[in-house]
């Protein structure tokens, strides 16, 4: 990702030119300054910029007498500035400002928020391509959240408490919230996971739960389809019980012709199980009469109400668009009071509120309203044409409703006094209600046995599942990181030898587990925290940091920012010795030192030459250009000797 610092910036707090430290691209940038200058604060004054949650800007004369904090970054899309609100009492603000355009100019002061913390992160990480993702379906923040641009600062920052130490490789990683989520993000950054494998891993998450489904529908068809199989020929028993079959008839034995009969049973008229259903009782005969002509006036009741209720609708639809062509025409009421506005003589000047056009305007809207009030006068009134029909039809209603309730009536008289009559219907009733359930089992039936089609689902959601476990394989994505690792260890260990490590030769591991580096020698592999001496320690922080940065530029794309600032690399070396420390008796500086030092600003010179303009380096140190003074690719930003980060003037003001 291209992503270089172009300026810092620190508005006052009073009224006066804001303090910028300008820096140059695809080179070294050095501050070097004396102790209590500010240095250490320019790490965390760039994390609060790139919309960190904490504000990590030391408290005390920088917080006191600053009011915004900002950046200027260049981009593929250009310039941008971010500024952000000193946050006062309180631990952090979302306060934000950003601005964008080909080359920036930074204002003299700003007066009030343009955007949040949040939008410029959503921002940065449209920037850096990253995906939109959780590395895990349905996981609800946590270390297995999407990937940030927040986090990949861990391979940007190296501040002072982290340059040379032996316990902690990244930045933040010191906390167990950031190390997990590095840990997760680590393969993503690797680009052993992709955006396509986090794609495949939520599609495969989807059709598991959809083959799950499938396959409980596919266990009950069958549990269905098994009992009803063994309940068969009960059924038809209970069908010859019914008269619905011959009592002579035979139960086949195979299962075909058993479900052929059960069909020739269900399909079957139901009064064939009556032959004398007209001789049993007088009464009998009648209640099949009223039985029947029951059913046709029901019918014919419904389909009344359904035409009533069809016809209302058809009013209230009329009703709604009259009522929208009327607020039309008042709307456009307005053209006739523009027209009475403009007499003959001074027609252009009553419309000049319109602007350019405006005679062309009005004439429009009156043209407008005139084909509305057309259209009103031409709307029927579906209301009055209907009113005639649902009279009629509610008075046909009205009728059919008297004539069922006399039917019901007439029916209980004949069945409360026929005692066989209500034997009778009682036995029809238990036998439709037979017919009724045998015929919902063979639709039941007929469902398992469609259940191929529910197979053949089945068996393309396990195939599609099988392409995307090879997609997603853990193998495939472990063979990837060793791939991607070796590649960055073997960077490393070509860059160990340029610094003032102990074993120069001797072959380097990063174990992403337990992110740190493992020295192996010989039969003994060493963790960073096992070695001794700051000065490996500083060299093995480097060359990491270096080798990651060239694995991430030979990469189209990555997210990672081709940005890396070191706060205090020599502290290993000279501690105390400030820069242009004139006094006679200081720590004085030993030779070796110096050459160390040297060797650490001349690597990362040319490592930042070698990336051709899109690395840029900052280092915030004490050592001079006495240390690392003509060396390639290596520019003096600012030296703080006179003055700090913060100016002298700010703090008598």
């Amino acid at each position: 990702m291209y992503f270089q610092l172009r300026k810092l910036i620190l508005w006052p707090r009073h009224d006066g030119q804001p303090r910028i430290v300008d820096f140059h691209p695809g080179v070294v940038n050095v501050i070097s300054g004396a102790s209590k200058t500010g240095k250490s604060a320019v790490i965390p004054i760039i994390d609060y910029c790139l919309a960190s949650d904490k504000c990590a800007i030391p408290v005390g004369v920088i917080r006191e007498n600053c009011s915004w904090f900002g950046v200027v970054i260049d981009t593929v899309e250009g310039q941008k500035l971010l500024a952000r609100r000193e946050p006062g009492d309180q631990q952090t603000t979302g306060d934000m400002v950003l601005i964008e355009g080909d080359e920036v100019e930074v204002p003299q002061r700003i007066d009030g928020k343009g955007t949040s913390a949040s939008n410029v992160k959503a921002m940065l990480n449209r920037l850096a391509g990253l995906t939109n993702l959780d590395f895990e379906p349905e996981a609800e923040g946590g270390f297995k959240s999407r990937p940030s641009f927040r986090d990949l600062m861990a391979f940007t920052f190296q501040p002072q408490n982290i340059v040379a130490n032996p316990d902690v490789m990244f930045f933040k990683a010191d906390t167990t919230e950031h190390r997990e989520k590095l840990k997760t993000i680590f393969p993503y950054i690797l680009q052993a996971v992709t955006a396509e494998v986090l794609q495949a891993r939520y599609e495969l998450d989807r059709l598991g739960r959809l083959l799950r489904r499938r396959e409980s529908e596919l266990r009950a068809l069958m549990a269905a389809g098994n009992a009803w199989r063994m309940e068969a020929q009960s059924w038809l028993r209970q069908a010859i019980e019914f008269g619905l079959l011959p009592s002579d008839q035979a139960i086949p034995s195979d299962w075909p012709d058993i479900v052929d009969m059960l069909r020739g049973v269900v399909e079957a008229n139901s009064e064939a199980a009556h032959p004398n259903i007209a001789g049993i009782d007088a009464a009998l005969g009648r209640l099949q009469e009223l039985r029947t002509e029951e059913s046709a006036v029901a019918v014919n009741l419904t389909q009344h109400r359904q035409r009533l209720s069809e016809l209302r609708r058809l009013i209230e639809s009329s009703d709604a668009y009259g009522s929208a062509l009327r607020i039309q025409r008042d709307r456009l009421a307005l053209s006739d009071w523009l027209k009475e506005l403009m007499p003959d003589d001074r027609r252009d000047d009553a419309v000049a509120i319109l602007g350019d056009g405006g005679r062309e305007k009005v004439e429009q809207l009156s043209d407008a309203l005139a084909a509305i009030e057309v259209r009103l006068r031409t709307h029927p009134s579906v209301s009055d044409t209907l009113d005639k029909e649902i009279l009629r039809l509610r008075g046909d209603a009205e009728v059919l409703l008297a004539r069922l309730n006399e039917i019901r009536r007439e029916i209980g008289m004949l069945e409360r006094n026929s005692q066989q009559a209500k034997q009778t219907i009682d036995r029809f009733d238990r036998m439709e209600r037979f017919l009724g359930r045998l015929e919902q089992a063979l639709l039941l039936y007929d469902r398992t046995d469609q259940s191929a089609g529910l197979r053949q689902e089945i068996d393309a959601i396990k195939s599609q599942m099988g392409e995307l476990r090879r997609r997603v394989s853990e193998n495939e994505i472990e063979r990837k990181m060793r791939n991607a690792l070796d590649g960055i260890e073997a960077t490393t260990g070509r860059l160990i030898p340029r610094l003032d490590a102990e074993w120069p030769d001797a072959p380097v591991r990063l174990m992403v587990a337990d992110l740190t580096v493992k020295v192996i020698r010989g039969t003994r592999d060493d963790y960073l925290w096992e070695i001794g001496s700051g000065a490996n320690w500083l060299a093995y922080h480097v060359a990491l940091t270096l080798a990651l940065q060239t694995f991430f530029l030979e990469l189209p794309h990555h997210p990672v920012p081709g940005l890396l600032i070191y706060d205090q690399p020599s502290q290993v070396y000279f501690p105390r010795r400030a820069a242009g420390d004139e006094a006679t008796d200081p720590v004085a500086w030993r030779d070796e030192d110096v050459v160390a030092v040297r060797k650490v600003f001349q690597l990362l010179g040319e490592q930042a030459a070698a990336a051709n303009g899109r690395l840029q380096i900052v280092v915030l140190d004490h050592a001079d250009e006495d240390v690392w003074g003509d060396l390639a690719g290596v520019v003096l930003a600012e030296h703080w000797r006179d003055h700090a980060l913060v100016p002298y003037e700010w703090l008598s003001a």
